[in-house]
């Protein structure tokens, strides 16, 4: 009898690997809450930065897309480059797209993945023990959010929503902070939102501080892009074009490379529509970084210094890290400590082949895990495009 693949995760990335794989013949069980990143760890009233064309979650069979879903639920439409899709109405999709291709979720946690002769042993917080000749982790962003270790230093027992600092996936209601003085640390998508979300929900005051010497960046409008540039899903530009369209030539770019890549291409900057939400209600601190915190009478205090030795203190009621997520195997401690010990990283990330296959034989990572890998293309939706369609095919060829 045939031991299933298990796909661990059930966002965008889990969804697309299970209804891919599926779709070959494969026996799958899919294991997590639908849609839980997206759900849990997004400010209600955020707006996808992706334009709906590329909004859409990769299945093989017809009539999933972003469009379909408008079309049967009424929900939207969200058509063009100039609609703004709404992050709860994106969870809705994915979780249209779950009882549709994937009803029979099973929404337990994987405790533990272990080696067996015969290939995976899990354990389930149910009680229950599965058999996996293969096994795909596509769980997100969950346990990788970064904080940067000044902050971390700060507040020993971890950041809380409720403490005097905390990481921006940690709020699902930002209005939980009216009244109060916030800093935001950040300057990224996350970041500029969170600060713009906080004033709109009543926060005393807000601002922004950024590493960088330059000014808080937007992109710009849809009818602004340069049109002698090929488009991407991030707009006009070689680069990106290059980036999104040939993610499988990225792994064979010197480490180096790719590990500057995946920081800095397509960031840090705020969305083209957020540009008008933000002048004038954030203030900004920039070219300064963190180089001390403390929680004085349990307020937090930022002692911060500039590229020119200048420094100051920002005293705040709250701090928002908005600092983003970074790979880290250590995270995924549902992994078991003797199979991580055999995955070997490149560039920040599980070296990964063609197939999306880590060092260790049957296991294999989608979505951020594997941007170290094809590029920051994996951190974002459109990714399922690529990245499902290979795994799948290199699943079945081994195990199909």
């Amino acid at each position: 009898m045939n031991t299933p693949v298990a796909v661990i995760g059930a966002g965008p990335y889990g969804l697309s690997a299970a209804a891919h794989l599926r779709a070959r013949g494969l026996p799958v069980r899919v294991f997590g809450q639908p849609m839980v990143s997206w759900r849990a760890q997004m400010p209600a009233g955020m707006l996808l930065t992706s334009a709906p064309a590329a909004s859409g979650i990769d299945v093989p069979q017809p009539g999933h897309g972003l469009g379909d879903f408008c079309a049967a639920t009424g929900e939207g439409p969200y058509e063009s480059a100039w609609d703004l899709v709404p992050v709860e109405s994106f969870v809705r999709y994915g979780q249209w797209v779950q009882q549709r291709l994937v009803p029979e979720l099973e929404q337990v946690r994987v405790v533990s993945v272990d080696r067996r002769a015969d290939g995976f042993e899990l354990k389930l917080d149910s009680g229950e023990q599965v058999g996996a000749r293969a096994v795909v982790v596509a769980t997100g962003l969950s346990g990788l959010a970064q904080l940067p270790p000044e902050l971390a230093a700060a507040i020993p027992d971890g950041p809380s929503a409720t403490g005097p600092v905390s990481h921006s996936s940690q709020h699902h209601d930002l209005s939980a902070l009216a009244g109060r003085s916030v800093v935001v640390i950040g300057a990224g998508q996350s970041a500029l939102e969170s600060a713009v979300l906080l004033a709109e929900a009543g926060a005393e005051s807000v601002r922004v501080v950024a590493r960088g010497p330059g000014a808080v960046g937007f992109g710009v409008p849809p009818d602004r892009q340069p049109r002698l540039r090929p488009s991407s899903p991030f707009g006009n530009a070689w680069s990106l074009y290059a980036l999104s369209q040939h993610a499988g030539a990225f792994r064979r770019l010197p480490v180096p490379a790719r590990r500057y890549l995946v920081r800095r291409v397509l960031g840090p900057r705020g969305a083209w529509w957020l540009r008008d939400r933000f002048t004038g209600r954030v203030r900004v601190t920039q070219g300064r970084r963190i180089v001390r915190a403390t929680v004085r009478d349990g307020r937090p205090v930022l002692a911060l210094r500039g590229a020119d030795g200048q420094g100051g203190e920002l005293v705040a009621d709250h701090v928002l890290a908005a600092t983003g997520y970074r790979m880290d195997l250590a995270a995924l401690d549902f992994l078991g400590q003797g199979l991580r010990t055999g995955i070997v990283t490149r560039a920040g990330g599980p070296l990964l082949t063609a197939g999306f296959r880590s060092s260790v034989p049957g296991l294999y990572f989608t979505g951020l895990p594997a941007a170290a890998s094809f590029g920051p293309v994996m951190r974002f939706v459109c990714g399922t495009e690529f990245a499902s369609r290979r795994l799948a095919r290199a699943v079945a060829r081994a195990y199909g």
